[in-house]
């Protein structure tokens, strides 16, 4: 089962170099990190997405809290949350493929990011549910590279 981690960790150099060494070291895979400054700029947030059952996830929780850096770990599978990641896609965009190109970029609310005279640069944000459906469509017409961020992760604020 694919879980995602959210860390709190110190700002600090080889922070997380540990945390990604905790991973290889006990044979556990990262599949996607992202790693950014919060509004508190001695303290950064990881996201990470892990495959393993909950037994595994539990562990790598308790790992994770031994590293003195660690402020806090959440398994944003335990909690409702509000997930999202980007991709910026150069799909092929000729004379005769243009129009459609917009059409579905429009339809999955991406916008163009740069334009030459055989491609586009088009950016996606959402779940990865959505952009592996803007690839699938996209792939007939020509995608000619893919780069993408990995899973960034928020809790939903209480309603009450």
């Amino acid at each position: 089962m694919r879980h995602v981690i959210s860390v709190l960790l110190q700002n600090k150099p080889g922070v997380l170099s540990r945390v990604t060494g905790l991973f290889s070291g006990r044979g556990f895979n990262i599949e996607s990190l992202s790693v950014a400054q919060t509004i508190d700029p001695e303290v950064s947030c990881l996201t990470l997405t892990t495959k393993g059952d909950d037994m595994i996830v539990e562990q790598i929780t308790k790992q994770l809290h031994k590293l003195i850096d660690v402020i806090k770990v959440t398994d944003m599978n335990e909690t409702e949350s509000v997930e999202r990641e980007m991709a910026i896609i150069r799909v092929k965009a000729e004379a005769g493929t243009r129009a459609e190109v917009l059409r579905i970029i429009d339809i999955f609310r991406g916008k163009v990011v740069d334009v030459s005279p055989k491609s586009y640069a088009v950016e996606v944000t959402g779940p990865a549910s959505k952009l592996k459906a803007v690839i699938d469509i996209l792939r007939p017409i020509g995608i000619q590279e893919i780069v993408r961020t990995g899973v960034i992760s928020m809790s939903r604020a209480k309603k009450s």
